[in-house]
């Protein structure tokens, strides 16, 4: 099975326009299972439970190692996905291939044979930004950073491109359907546009200078879904959070949006309450409702009221975005705005249904390195005095997301988290009340802000692997390691 890793960076710009392709290599290739989202699912669980080929055995220094380099035009900051028995219809290489989408920068998506490494097709959809407002913490061209999502049954590759306005325009946002088999647009793409009533009743309007699209597509409900926030926190007196949506059949955007601080006036005039997440997903629970975590607000430390401000939150919000169903704030919310310590820094994972009395779990963190266990059915609101939560765990400083599978030993759910340097493994007890405990420890080399990604591979539950990708510790050359390691002991495999 190809294993893809991608360029990836904290808050400095990492320059990495090449995609590596990573096989178990004295075995042939096998069928492919389809990455379509972000992390593989929409809980965010980045667990692939398909996994026949990598096991623990052959993950190691003979058996395992690099098969393919792919150069492309630009830094890449989604995550690939994998598409098996494509019907390529262009190009000098049309037929089946098991193809990896990958986007760049420079706003180009390419179609990649998985097994040979051959670009099969590019496409490329307009000239992107570069440094938006002087913002560093990404490449110099600032094009498709967020990770699409793909429906096969409907064989469409969503992607939002960001592209240089011409002729005194400003820049703009696009959202595409590309075939997967031609990467032309199937349907007229939308540029993305809303607007949302301030408290004093003025209209405020999404534009697309102040807004950055960092956080990974989301495809539920029938609806894609993409969340926005700034560009280094520059201009926050005009960029705010947005959660906005489009039908996915006609890309017609969804009448309600919601806007995460409507307050007309703040004391520094600094608004945000951004959604970015390091690139993570927005997740998606069981009831279609829609699951992310804000980041800061004005530094007064003073504005939260989680209704017309819902910064430092993770927030769940109504499929069709006309309610915020319920929300989690930590009590020191205030510090975290005046420190810029974001909690949505980091994403929030859903949980599959877990046995015991609280089926609904979710975990979340941040800069801080607080790990929050929530009930996703009640997910503690905020209180000054304390957190309602079903558990606080220090992980380190997370630019980060967490990963799940469930372990072949006992049969539990098992919880990693990816904070400071360390990848954690928690084990998930869920009676009599639910709690995490600490069961593997795995340090990785890593480099700028706190925090890495991980995915989980295995066979049903048997033969797991956790995988994680360190960040380069300089923006020339880019160093990357991919770390593969034993959930039981921590210990590295290759």
């Amino acid at each position: 099975m190809t294993k893809l890793i991608r360029c990836t960076r904290g808050l400095a710009g990492i320059a990495c326009p090449v995609i590596a392709l990573f096989l178990a290599t004295a075995l042939t290739a096998a069928a492919q299972t389809s990455v379509i989202t972000y992390h593989n699912d929409n809980y965010r669980t980045g667990w692939n439970s398909h996994e026949t080929v990598l096991t623990p055995a052959n993950v190691n220094a003979s058996h395992f190692g690099l098969l393919a380099t792919v150069p492309v035009d630009d830094q890449v900051d989604a995550q690939p996905l994998l598409v098996p028995n494509v019907n390529i219809t262009a190009g000098s290489h049309q037929g089946l291939h098991n193809v990896v989408y990958v986007v760049t920068g420079n706003n180009t998506v390419y179609a990649i044979d998985a097994n040979a490494g051959t670009i099969l097709l590019s496409n490329h959809f307009g000239t992107p930004v570069t440094y938006p407002l002087g913002c560093n913490n990404n490449g110099p061209h600032v094009g498709i950073t967020s990770t699409p999502v793909i429906d096969t049954s409907k064989n469409n590759l969503y992607l939002i491109a960001y592209t240089k306005g011409s002729g005194g325009s400003g820049p703009s946002y696009t959202l595409h359907a590309l075939d997967l088999g031609g990467l032309t647009d199937k349907i007229t793409p939308a540029v993305v546009s809303a607007s949302h009533q301030l408290t004093d009743g003025t209209s405020f309007v999404f534009n697309a200078t102040y807004q950055r699209q960092r956080p990974a597509l989301l495809e539920a409900n029938g609806n894609i879904y993409a969340g926005f926030g700034s560009f280094c926190d520059q201009s926050a007196n005009l960029s705010r959070g947005w959660l906005l949506g489009w039908n996915a059949a006609t890309l017609a955007p969804l009448v309600a949006n919601k806007l995460f601080d409507t307050q007309a006036t703040s004391p520094d005039s600094f608004f945000l309450s951004a959604i970015w997440m390091s690139g993570y997903g927005l997740a998606a629970d069981d009831s279609g409702n829609i699951v992310f975590v804000t980041g800061n607000s004005d530094y007064s430390g003073t504005t939260y009221d989680g209704v017309t401000n819902i910064q430092e939150s993770t927030i769940k919000v109504s499929s069709d975005l006309t309610t915020v169903v319920d929300l989690f704030t930590p009590s020191n919310q205030g510090f975290l705005d005046e420190t810029d310590s974001d909690f949505g820094s980091g994403g929030a994972m859903v949980l599959p249904d877990q046995p015991g009395s609280i089926p609904h779990l979710a975990v979340a963190a941040g800069k801080d390195g607080n790990m929050y266990f929530m009930n996703e059915d009640d997910l503690g609101g905020y209180s000054t005095t304390g957190n309602d939560v079903l558990g606080t765990y220090q992980i380190g400083s997370c630019w980060c997301g967490q990963s799940y599978f469930v372990d072949p030993g006992d049969g539990l759910a098992r919880v990693v988290s990816s904070g400071g340097n360390v990848a954690d493994v928690w084990k998930l007890q869920t009676s009599p009340t639910p709690k995490l405990i600490n069961v593997a420890h795995a340090p990785i080399s890593t480099g700028q802000d706190g925090g890495f990604f991980t995915s989980v591979s295995s066979n049903g539950t048997a033969s797991p692997i956790i995988w994680a990708l360190a960040r380069p510790t300089a923006q020339m050359p880019p160093s990357m390691l991919l770390y593969a390691f034993n959930p039981e002991s921590g210990a590295k495999m290759a």
